[in-house]
């Protein structure tokens, strides 16, 4: 892969190969057909998770420990052609062992008596359409087909329908026949009431003498239609669907955090305000880009661009007035840089302006398009990250289209999320149409991703919001004093210590940090597996056995006397065996530092004159050290404690690098079962909303505070509190040593501070309220961390836990780390850093008791 798969996706891959494992036997020793489904929301990476379970499927991947499936074939289906070109595109820009033979698009040309193992062919609706030529032939009452004495005449000569292609693949019990449904909730119609079968159904279930394919898997943000077709399905096994968790990929920084809508004061007719202002949206974005980039040093900011989109009949002198209301106010837009993604294909006029089209999937890379002109074709399966502002002329009826539309638009321009600045991890869209009373329909729709399903944690749709930027009159101490507290992260589940080793050292090598580092690296693994050898003798020596001989039982049968009988052999090994072991070593021990300790072995311990043999050798002795569980923890714990010790050793050389780059280094300390914690970044930009919005579509103005660290205008900070917050926050001002406090952001961004703890058996992050900045008396800067902590929820006593084991590992930092409830009409306070506090939370199973006791303390408004 060119891309390193995030946690989620790596999960999901693992579940997706296990499934087809389980049902590529059960066709092969069953002839049972299965099927299952893959749901993430828009912009988690379907495709890019696609490649890595192809490059599985036909090549075998160690880190998964999956073996290659020599008679694999895919057919990736789905309902539109520039869809298939875009997944196409995708397939071949995330993989590194799929070249452009293994990626086929089938076309009126294409016929083959079976499709080829390894390769990956794209067809669609149309292509299985009744006059698509593929098809004509297939059916035998097709009116259409030229007959000669009854026989039907094949069209252009052809030899085989795709059909007919399909069925001899399925047939061939060499070859596994996979497809792959894009988008898998279109096309699914009911099964009953007497509707006629969709094509994707007749794939599925097969037709006439074409039997249905035997492994079918859904792809989708909303699966439900395709899951509940599968269920009805007798003939078909379901496995397990993978479902990704929608939490997991808004946190990993793919999916923009926050959608802001812009809605006018009063209900009226287009008006070009808004036209206007979705301009100077463009225009700020741009600049904010380029200055990023050039804070960056990076000689290719992003280059945003606006959709104006239109209703499916529009008027083109209506979009005409809006185009020249964009050149009048931008007027060092170039004269191209408007283009159309409308369905005919032509250059469209409106009014002055003639408009060319432009393919949905080339929008991205052609950055001469500044405004894009769209109705609502592109709101399946099409993403442009730079595509960061949106002008709907859509009515609020259309509230579905502009969800849709608005939903894919999600995706972070550079893959990562910007450190602490939330005005480029933003969308802005303008709907000039829309009363505020309809808009509240479009953000509860977007807070699910725009496809009906669960909330995303971590998203904000926000409503005409003021822009934050850091306060003046706070102290530059306080801002080095958060930038230094620890924030933690949470493990990765199937944590790969050596490959994070290895990952690492490539990184300090190439940002000249430590030259040589790969090297070094594994000259370090040598050693310890050397200690290993010592460590584990025996053990390793009766694995040599092993891996030498090879038993097995031989059987003989008397055919005149009719019976047989059954002998026990051992036999030694030859290479091909040994070579097997050795590369199951290499899974355990990874395949990069196996390589490199044969290697090693074979020029320090073996014959000189006899390379070959002392190579063997090597393999032999490491296929043995893999068969020791004991090696691979004592290993483990070795590179993942190397590894650590060069991530703090750089840690100050590391903060100075661009945000690329420190990304990199942030993903390398979160591949551990025991990440290390991680600095906070300082915030530069905040979205923050400054009303309430009633049911009744009034606005009421947000209580304002004073000393944060954050502020409009006007010095203050905008917050909608609950009671608990806002009286906590209102006794924490008072005090008189109180420099400036820190609303503490409840997403997953580099400027949150996060502290992790246990849940049934799950770890995850609890983010504390409010972090209290005061000046000591010799004139140095405290940080507290205040947290009003609910009581009502079943993981309170959890995320007190987590609490005070970080008061245990870091409460030196902070001067106070105080949970506080209220308790009837009290308010009570648990000092987290007093040692018999985190003892009694250890061993509690009532928070009640807890702030009961006499361990708490009243706190004082």
């Amino acid at each position: 892969m060119k891309f390193t798969l995030k946690d989620y996706q790596e999960d999901a891959v693992r579940d997706v190969l296990e499934n087809l494992k389980d049902a590529a036997m059960f066709w092969r020793e069953r002839g049972r057909k299965t099927a299952f489904s893959l749901t993430a929301t828009t912009g988690a990476g379907k495709t890019v998770m696609a490649a890595a379970v192809f490059e599985a499927l036909f090549h075998g991947d160690d880190n998964f420990d999956f073996e290659a499936d020599p008679g694999a074939v895919v057919i990736w289906f789905s309902d539109d052609p520039s869809l298939n070109a875009q997944s196409h595109f995708r397939l071949r820009e995330a993989s590194d062992r799929l070249n452009l033979s293994d990626l086929v698009i089938v076309q009126n040309t294409f016929q083959r008596e079976k499709l080829e193992p390894g390769k990956v062919y794209f067809l669609n609706t149309q292509k299985l359409s009744k006059t698509s030529l593929l098809v004509r032939g297939h059916d035998p009452d097709d009116a259409g087909v030229e007959t000669e004495g009854g026989v039907p005449l094949m069209p252009d000569a052809r030899a085989f329908t795709i059909w007919d292609t399909i069925q001899n693949t399925i047939e061939d019990p060499d070859l596994t026949l996979y497809l792959v449904l894009d988008e898998a909730h279109r096309g699914m119609r009911g099964a009953n009431g007497g509707e006629k079968p969709t094509i994707v159904r007749r794939l599925i279930n097969g037709s006439g003498s074409v039997p249905g394919i035997p492994v079918v898997l859904g792809i989708s943000a909303t699966v439900e239609r395709f899951n509940a077709a599968m269920a009805d399905m007798t003939d078909r096994a379901t496995l397990p669907n993978v479902v990704v968790d929608s939490a997991k990929v808004q946190a990993s920084g793919l999916l923009k955090d926050t959608i802001i809508l812009d809605v006018p004061n009063e209900v009226g007719q287009f008006d070009t305000v808004l036209v206007r202002r979705g301009t100077d949206k463009l225009k700020e974005i741009t600049a904010a880009w380029e200055a990023y980039a050039a804070e960056q040093g990076d000689a290719d900011p992003v280059v945003p661009l606006m959709v104006l989109q239109v209703p499916n009949t529009p008027d083109p002198d209506e979009i005409g007035r809006a185009l020249d209301t964009i050149y009048e106010h931008w007027s060092d837009l170039p004269d191209d840089a408007v283009a159309h993604v409308f369905g005919d294909h032509t250059t469209q006029t409106f009014g002055r302006h003639s408009i060319p089209y432009i393919s949905p999937e080339r929008v991205q890379e052609s950055t001469w398009v500044r405004v894009l002109i769209a109705k609502d074709a592109i709101s399946t399966g099409w993403d442009c990250p730079r595509a960061e502002v949106m002008v709907s002329f859509r009515p609020a009826r259309d509230r579905t289209h502009i969800t849709q539309l608005l939903g894919r638009m999600v995706r972070t321009p550079l893959a990562r999320r910007i450190a602490g600045n939330e005005r480029l991890n933003a969308v802005d869209c303008m709907l000039p149409l829309f009363d505020k009373k309809s808009v509240t329909e479009v953000a509860k729709a977007l807070m699910s991703g725009g496809d009906g399903g669960e909330e995303l944690p971590g998203r904000r749709v926000l409503v005409n919001p003021e822009e934050l930027k850091p306060n003046p009159a706070i102290p530059k101490e306080v801002w080095d004093k958060l930038t230094s507290l620890p924030s933690q992260a949470l493990p990765k589940k199937h944590a790969k210590p050596v490959k994070r080793l290895t990952a690492l050292a490539h990184e300090l090598a190439a940002d000249g940090l430590l030259p040589g580092a790969g090297k070094k690296a594994h000259a370090e693994m040598h050693k310890v597996l050397n200690a290993a050898r010592e460590r584990y003798k025996e053990e390793i020596a009766k694995a040599r056995k092993a891996v030498l001989t090879v038993e097995g039982i031989a059987v003989g049968v008397d055919l005149d006397a009719g019976e047989m009988s059954f002998d026990d052999f051992i036999e030694a090994a030859d290479f091909a065996v040994i070579d097997d072991a050795f590369r199951r070593a290499g899974r355990v021990l990874s395949p990069d530092l196996a390589t490199t300790y044969c290697e090693a072995l074979a020029k320090s311990e073996g014959d000189p004159a006899d390379l070959e043999a002392a190579l063997i050798e090597a393999r032999v002795t490491i296929a043995a050290i893999g068969m020791v569980p004991g090696v691979k923890t004592y290993l483990e714990d070795e590179a993942e404690k190397l590894a650590n010790d060069w991530l703090t050793r750089f840690r100050v050389e590391i903060r100075g690098l661009s945000d690329e780059r420190q990304e990199v280094y942030r993903q390398l300390r979160e591949m551990s079962a025991h990440p290390l914690d991680v600095d906070l970044a300082e915030p530069k930009s905040w979205m923050q909303p400054t009303t309430i919005r009633e049911a009744d579509g009034t606005e009421t103005p947000l209580p304002r505070y004073e000393r944060h660290l954050m502020c409009a205008t006007d010095g203050l900070f905008p917050e909608d509190f609950n009671s608990w917050e806002a009286d906590v926050i209102k006794a924490e001002l008072k005090r008189p040593d109180v420099v400036g406090w820190y609303r503490n952001p409840s997403r997953a961004s580099q400027d949150s501070l996060g502290v992790t703890y246990e849940n049934d058996g799950e770890i995850k992050i609890v983010r504390p309220d409010f972090i209290i900045f005061a000046r000591l008396p010799d004139g140095s800067i405290a940080a507290d961390i205040v947290d009003p902590h609910g009581t009502q929820f079943g993981d309170a006593i959890p995320k007190l836990r987590g609490l005070a084991a970080y008061a245990e590992k870091h409460g030196h930092v902070f001067r106070r780390i105080d949970a506080i409830a209220k308790v009837g009409e009290q308010y009570r306070v648990l000092d987290i850093k007093e040692p018999s506090v985190r003892a009694a939370i250890e061993s509690a199973i009532s928070i009640k008791n807890l702030y009961d006791s006499t361990l708490a303390q009243d706190y004082h408004l």
